[in-house]
């Protein structure tokens, strides 16, 4: 049974991180908004008290007598969503922006080899799925993949990869046969600095804008056969089709958990910093009275902590079904769609809550407002994830119902 409270260690963790972000993401949050794709030099060190508290957990784990635990468990999904809201109540930008944060790492974990996790799975991994003609709809993939001897040829185009710049590695959607739609789309490693592969420009984008977000561009892009995700072979039938499409689509179920709880991350900054600034014009809100007994201001602010909380506890099931292996795609849909529209719609509300104050640059109410709306779009617009949910629900295909 999931528990709705996070583990001791999950706490000390949360804690931790949002000194973090308080005292070395918050100083610097304003400068990197302003100096779009300057690189935030100051989150390496951020980066470097992260590795040290994983070789910590890793040395305990290592130390501690092997022994089967069947028991329910909240792991490393749970410890990313939690993380992930942490330094996002600090700033997205730079979370996304720090090194060896990339999107791709989470494919490469999800179903990479041992030996291609043991090589990969530090790097900082970036995601290439978007293209000029192909957005939401993931089969309609162009960017192809041939076999020739030892090696794979890559070519085609990638528009908003985050931190394609900055990143080592790509993963890279590609397909090997056009014509047989969804069931013939790999997942491919590329190495930046590979022959044939060049970021073609950097966009300016309304927020998350310490963070790059890339072009890129594969002509003849050779790489190692060794460097394909999961099966290489091109499923036969109906059925082996749809499970070869499913094992791609799996990066998404360990994606995003994590990007929801970015939008819980910004929203409580908001939410924080909403009623900090009420509470200087004697405006505080109190949870021993009904909303109703209240002010419309307080009303609202109780309806926003609503809403949040239960955007939450989405994201932690999400996560928590994960670490204990259960199929949680319908879920990690759920819990996008409603963290993404609760992050859009808290920080709005709460620029509008606090007037002018709000719509200045003198507080940091504004930013979170314009970073917050992305969450919502990237790995999968509302839109979509509510299509995913309606399709679990009603046990439809994707061809059943579009």
């Amino acid at each position: 049974m999931i528990n709705l409270e996070l583990s001791k260690q999950h706490q000390e963790m949360y804690d931790n991180l949002l000194q973090v972000s308080e005292h070395m993401m918050r100083p610097y949050s304003r400068k990197y908004d302003k100096e779009e794709h300057s690189y935030p030099k100051e989150m390496e060190e951020v980066s470097k008290l992260m590795a040290g508290a994983r070789s910590e957990r890793n040395d305990d784990a290592k130390a501690a007598p092997a022994a089967k635990d069947t028991s329910n468990k909240n792991g490393s999904n749970m410890l990313g969503v939690t993380g992930s809201e942490a330094f996002c109540w600090g700033d997205v930008g730079l979370m996304l922006g720090r090194p060896g944060s990339g999107l791709g790492n989470a494919a490469i974990s999800a179903v990479g080899t041992p030996e291609q996790v043991e090589k990969y799975g530090s790097s900082y991994a970036a995601m290439c799925i978007t293209e000029p003609g192909t957005g939401s709809d993931s089969a309609n993939i162009s960017t192809t993949a041939v076999a020739d001897g030892s090696e794979w040829v890559l070519n085609g185009e990638k528009i908003f990869v985050t931190d394609g710049q900055r990143s080592d590695t790509l993963v890279v959607w590609a397909t090997l046969d056009k014509s047989l739609g969804k069931a013939a789309i790999k997942s491919f490693i590329v190495e930046k600095g590979t022959p044939g592969c060049e970021v073609t420009r950097l966009e300016h984008k309304m927020g998350i804008r310490a963070s790059d977000t890339a072009a890129i561009s594969f002509t003849d892009c050779r790489i190692p056969k060794s460097n394909i995700l999961g099966n290489p072979n091109i499923a036969t039938n109906a059925e082996e089709r749809k499970k070869a499409f499913g094992g791609v689509m799996q990066t998404f179920d360990n994606t995003r958990p994590p990007v929801a709880a970015m939008s819980l991350g910004v929203g409580r900054a908001a939410l924080d910093l909403t009623r900090e600034m009420l509470a200087r014009e004697g405006v505080e809100l109190s949870f021993d009275k009904k909303p109703c007994n209240q002010s419309a201001i307080k009303a609202e602010l109780h309806s926003m902590e609503a809403e949040w909380n239960a955007a939450r506890l989405l994201v932690q099931k999400a996560a928590w079904m994960a670490d204990n292996k259960q199929a949680n795609s319908m879920e990690a849909s759920m819990c996008k769609a409603k963290a993404g529209r609760m992050g859009n719609y808290v920080t709005l509300r709460c620029v509008e809550l606090c007037q002018s104050l709000g719509y200045s640059e003198n507080e940091l109410l504004e930013k979170f407002a314009r970073d917050s709306k992305i969450l919502d779009i990237f790995e999968g617009t509302q839109q979509i994830q509510q299509l995913i949910v309606a399709r679990r629900l009603l046990g439809k295909s994707s061809s059943e119902l579009k």
